[in-house]
């Protein structure tokens, strides 16, 4: 095994979590939803494993400007919240790879639960080595992945090689602020061994020798500050957490885990970004 496998085999396993559906499917029972009549939007708070959950994912869908028919790769795609969004409010074909087979699972079934499994497809596969023919895709995207991911140079070469020219790559994630490095644990990473930030102006100098130019760019942080202020009040206005959220995905140490999330942003230690990208 290869230092760049075993790293996938850790981040893998950081992800993967015991009978996720079964928790899914407990706490939609706990809220009143009914299994055969979910909807996508029903899944939102705990399929939008990103800052700033599906306002996020609107925004970001409105700046990529996919059109209705496109042929998308979703590049870390977790239990597919954003390609079923993109399925379902965009008009688009998605295929989700994700290094975590049991999210690739999840994805499936909840893509079947919903109606969207014609236009969807999940398979467990590495960012670094997509199974994919070259200009295969109208689009990509990710969102929070490349934290995880360490050799970005290559990473970045394969998104552009399945890419057709012209086509639009967007990519939502956490990179790294001028206050050091971030506290962890954090959702990403339980620590540094795992956790690959790089600045703004490093992303766009990578996207560019590997054969993107840069369309936009926005640094989303107060947008997450005022996220986490909200979801703080919805608790506290509720007396705790819905059944339903993030923490079926991080396990026991979300609350640790968000804390430091909240405390690298205030700061400044972490800034999450938007950047869209052309294949040229």
């Amino acid at each position: 095994m290869t230092a760049e496998q075993n790293l996938e085999r850790i981040v893998a396993a950081h992800y993967d979590r015991d009978d996720l559906f079964a928790a899914i499917e407990s706490a939609l029972a706990a809220m009143g939803k009914s299994m055969a009549a979910l909807k996508p939007g029903d899944l939102a708070a705990v399929d939008e494993f990103h800052i700033g959950g599906r306002p996020a994912t609107i925004h970001f869908a409105d700046r990529l400007g996919f059109a209705p028919g496109a042929h998308l790769l979703d590049i870390g795609c977790g239990i597919g919240g954003a390609s079923r969004y993109f399925t379902a409010e965009r008009g688009c074909h998605v295929t989700g790879i994700d290094l975590t087979e049991g999210y690739c699972d999840v994805a499936r079934r909840l893509a079947d639960l919903v109606g969207l499994s014609a236009r969807t497809d999940y398979r467990q596969a590495s960012a670094l080595d997509l199974p994919f023919d070259a200009a295969a895709f109208d689009g990509a995207y990710m969102l929070h992945v490349g934290m995880n991911i360490a050799d970005k140079d290559r990473l970045y070469r394969e998104v552009r090689r399945v890419l057709k020219p012209g086509a639009v790559f967007g990519i939502y994630d956490v990179l790294q602020g001028p206050g050091g490095a971030p506290y962890f644990p954090v959702p990403w990473a339980a620590g540094a061994e795992t956790s690959f930030l790089i600045t703004a102006e490093a992303l766009q100098d990578l996207l560019r020798r590997s054969g993107f130019e840069i369309a936009g760019i926005e640094d989303r942080s107060a947008f997450g500050m005022a996220t986490f202020e909200t979801m703080r009040q919805r608790i506290a206005g509720k007396g705790g957490p819905s059944p339903l959220g993030l923490h079926l995905l991080m396990g026991k140490d979300a609350p640790v885990k968000i804390a430091n999330m909240i405390r690298s942003l205030q700061e400044r230690r972490i800034a999450p970004t938007e950047v869209i990208a052309r294949a040229v």
